[in-house]
């Protein structure tokens, strides 16, 4: 009997799950502005609370000079960009053409060295190089402003945020009700604090991130002596909006760069060898170290629902992925019946390992020594 019930529970809970994805997919034009508000809300909260607090200010006036301030922020940031990928585009033509000539004299050599006709290796003879780099560069870029201007797409955003900031109480009050059956108040207002917590401090220590990332990437470039370095390093740096991926998108632009402005192919070769060497001290020194361990997902986790979220939801799916799972280990770890996937999302610690492992060694020491005494 326990078993047939245990089953129906799993049918019900698989169910559910199923029906949550599916709504979410089709309320996808819905739900991400929504999103999007809510985690914008939780970043610019402790500037209206300032204002509020320490100045004095009327709610709605602190919220609306909050939500000013951060658009006028995020505005300036997308039109930098777009004077300066404007300046670069101008040069394109004389980008392309060098490294068409580079390409075209580098099959040249490969044909030369191995014997292999250029028709083998690009396909035909007639083919010119020149149009390859230069529309699957455009593929690059148009992919960099696509995914770089998500949050200005969306024009609702500012008035839920204003909206969730001015109810924030009665929505408060409303959880605490919804909760009642299932949780006391008290708990209510633990889980709802660490919800807080968690996205303040990923946001915060995001913002912190992309200024070390950047600051890293210029350096580089700098040394380098590629152009437009503070350009790249911090429009690399944005992109870490999009965990893993973006500054691996991020370097291609640069590198292309060099290889039409430096004599040798190592300059792009440089490119990519020191985004990859940053990402790697960023993923595994800088963001624990900022981040901390409010938002402890291990990375096998992070990496399976940046894809499962771009999937749901494309680019903007990836930018939301780690902090929509973040605060659902938050509930899952004060839930008796998700403990378990919110131990699984967390990290792998590893005191936990050492423990492990020491029990292990115990035992075996144990099973050694009762053998020598038999």
């Amino acid at each position: 009997m326990e078993t047939t019930t245990s089953k129906t529970h799993i049918v019900k809970d698989l169910f559910a799950f199923i029906l949550i994805v599916f709504m979410a997919y089709i309320l996808q034009d819905f739900l991400i502005p929504i999103v999007f508000a809510m985690i914008l809300s939780v970043l610019i909260y402790p500037i209206v609370r300032y204002f509020e607090k320490s100045l004095c200010f009327n709610r709605i006036v602190s919220i609306t000079i909050a939500i000013i301030i951060f658009t006028v922020i995020i505005f300036s940031i997308f039109v930098l960009i777009g004077i300066q990928f404007e300046e670069i585009m101008n040069k394109s033509d004389m980008y392309f053409s060098k490294i068409g000539s580079k390409l075209t004299a580098l099959i040249q050599q490969t044909e030369n060295s191995t014997g292999i006709e250029t028709e083998d290796i690009v396909g035909s003879k007639d083919i010119k190089v020149k149009e390859i780099v230069k529309e699957n560069s455009a593929n690059i870029l148009n992919f960099i402003t696509t995914s770089g201007s998500i949050l200005s797409d969306f024009i609702l955003s500012p008035l839920y945020m204003f909206l969730f900031l001015l109810y924030r109480n009665f929505l408060i009050s409303f959880l605490y009700r919804a909760t009642s059956k299932i949780s006391t108040k008290k708990n209510t207002r633990i889980i709802l604090n660490e919800l807080y917590n968690v996205q303040q401090n990923y946001m915060l220590g995001l913002v912190s991130v992309m200024v070390i990332v950047g600051l890293l990437n210029s350096i580089g470039l700098l040394l380098l002596g590629i152009d437009y370095p503070f350009f790249f390093g911090f429009l690399c740096a944005l992109l870490l909006l999009i965990p893993y991926i973006g500054i691996m998108i991020g370097s291609l632009i640069p590198a292309l760069i060099a290889l039409a402005t430096k004599d040798s192919y190592w300059y792009a070769i440089g490119v990519v060898a020191i985004f990859g060497f940053i990402q790697f001290i960023e993923g595994n020194f800088i963001t624990p170290k900022i981040t901390g361990s409010k938002v402890s997902l291990n990375a096998l986790v992070s990496i399976l629902v940046i894809i499962l979220f771009s999937m749901l939801w494309g680019i903007p799916g990836m930018i939301l992925a780690l902090p929509i799972t973040a605060s659902l280990k938050v509930v899952f770890d004060h839930s008796e019946k998700f403990k378990p996937i919110g131990f699984l999302l967390g990290q792998a610690e590893e005191k936990y390992f050492n423990s492990k492992a020491k029990n292990r060694l115990k035992k075996w020491k144990k099973i050694r020594k009762n053998k020598k005494t038999s």
